[in-house]
């Protein structure tokens, strides 16, 4: 039986073969942050290299006005669900059309609120995901706009790391996903292992070559590298 494994691993190993690959490190997550509204900076919560949570509050617009329009949209609200309700009540013995008033004005009020708490919500710039502060573009006063979009934020995941695999077009038809990966980084001698999971389905018309990724973790973003993907 041992003898049957040992041989059965030596004809996959003559079967398999070695294609050299160079690697760039990346964020798997990344974004760069901006406001949807116009407006002034009013505060600003975390510096570069903050690590934040998913739906952190990372700054905010001065937005008083706004605040404001909130309250006079929820008093309206409060007084239109008021006169609605006691129509409702003698909806039998009133006029169809005057009852539909009340009911339009009942539900314009709701919808108003929304609008104004959606316009509220623009004011406040929040983590899409866990990670780390890169950048820093802006300070508070500084007037940022909606239309012409300011970058606020550099974001990327914390630990979580993608190694973009570069190797020779020649090679389309024998990398799949679930090949291995055998790497260094430049500076470290270590021998690192991983596993593709993805392939890009397009071959750079510059370079003549096929991308592919391997997840990593904690290495810094903007290191580089090579190895070997082993295909059988």
């Amino acid at each position: 039986m041992k003898k049957m494994v040992v041989l059965l691993l030596a004809v996959l190993h003559l079967n398999a073969e070695e294609i050299y690959a160079t690697f760039d490190v990346k964020a798997e997550k990344s974004a760069s942050l901006a406001f949807s509204s116009s407006g002034i900076v009013g505060q600003m919560h975390v510096d570069i290299g903050s690590e934040v949570k998913r739906d952190e509050l990372l700054a905010e617009l001065l937005n008083d006005d706004i605040e404001a329009m909130v309250e006079v949209s929820k008093v309206a609200l409060k007084y239109a669900k008021s006169d609605y309700e006691r129509q409702k009540k003698v909806q039998q013995h009133i006029n169809v059309s005057l009852f539909e008033s009340y009911a339009y004005k009942y539900d314009n009020a709701k919808v108003q609120l929304k609008y104004q708490e959606a316009l509220l919500a623009k004011t406040y710039l929040r983590a899409p995901f866990d990670g780390i502060i890169t950048a820093k573009r802006i300070e508070i006063g500084d007037v940022v706009s909606g239309q012409m979009i300011t970058e606020v934020y550099d974001i990327q995941s914390l630990k979580a790391r993608k190694l973009i695999l570069k190797f020779d077009q020649k090679y389309h038809g024998k990398v799949k996903v679930g090949d291995s990966f055998k790497y260094k980084i430049d500076g470290d001698d270590r021998v690192y292992d991983g596993t593709i999971y993805k392939i890009y389905p397009t071959i750079d018309a510059k370079s003549r070559k096929m991308l592919a990724e391997v997840r990593a973790e904690s290495f810094p973003v903007g290191l580089f590298g090579d190895g070997y993907i082993t295909v059988k």
